[in-house]
């Protein structure tokens, strides 16, 4: 059976994505690899020198922009892509101060602050756990620690707008998003489902950035039936 790439977001590990590896493990092969490299050219190239043959892929944010960098340089290894609460856009401008200010703010010793005061806590939706998911958000970006937050911000930062390799994707391609998502809102994934002919559109109620923890039946159900038809 083919094998599952799992690709996470920007300063997540396989804890990610740990409801769903322990369902899909059971019928496949599951890989969760952690770009550490500075560009999602070097990311995806990486993820392809490591990954024999061809294989199915889903990554969430910038897991998805990953996935989209694999797609422009192999469409012909992907027999199946997950695009969850991505983007396929470019960085925002506006964006490129408040990253190389954040970078400078990791290597001052401030992680715990950037991850906790700017970015996780738009990731989630309001609910009973979402204290314990931004332990877990947290925990899993001290892991990584400040290295890999520089690399991962410049990749992100520097991207290219990877619109035009939409209509490369696969026949089995699935768009799925938290129905609250502010980071990659449901108006981006609208458009990318008219750009790739015969995709799947998948929302995700009560979630936010991170349907993966905040609705793990519901996220592990969608990949299991994208896996199977």
């Amino acid at each position: 059976m083919t094998p599952l790439v799992l690709i996470p977001g920007f300063m997540c590990d396989d804890r990610l994505f740990g409801p769903q590896i322990a369902e899909l493990k059971r019928d496949r092969e599951v890989f969760p690899v952690i770009p550490v490299e500075p560009s999602i050219k070097d990311m995806a190239t990486a993820i392809l020198d490591e990954i024999n043959g061809t294989f199915c892929v889903a990554g969430l944010s910038m897991g998805g922009i990953v996935a989209l960098e694999i797609l422009r340089q192999a469409p012909d290894r992907i027999e199946r892509l997950a695009l969850m609460d991505t983007t396929p856009l470019a960085d925002a401008p506006e964006n490129y101060d408040i990253r190389t200010r954040q970078i400078s703010d990791v290597w001052e010793g401030r992680l715990t602050d950037v991850m906790r005061e700017e970015l996780k806590p738009a990731y989630l939706v309001d609910g009973p756990h979402k204290s314990e998911l931004l332990d877990l958000c947290a925990d899993m970006a001290h892991a990584l620690g400040p290295y890999v937050f520089e690399a991962q911000a410049i990749a992100l930062r520097d991207r290219d707008d990877l619109t035009p390799f939409l209509e490369m994707a696969p026949e089995h391609t699935m768009l799925l998003y938290g129905a609250e998502d502010r980071l990659c809102p449901p108006d981006r994934h609208i458009m990318m489902h008219k750009a790739i002919p015969n995709s799947q559109l998948v929302e995700i109620e009560g979630a936010g950035h991170l349907p993966t923890l905040e609705k793990p039946f519901e996220t592990t159900s969608a990949l299991t039936s994208w896996l199977a038809n």
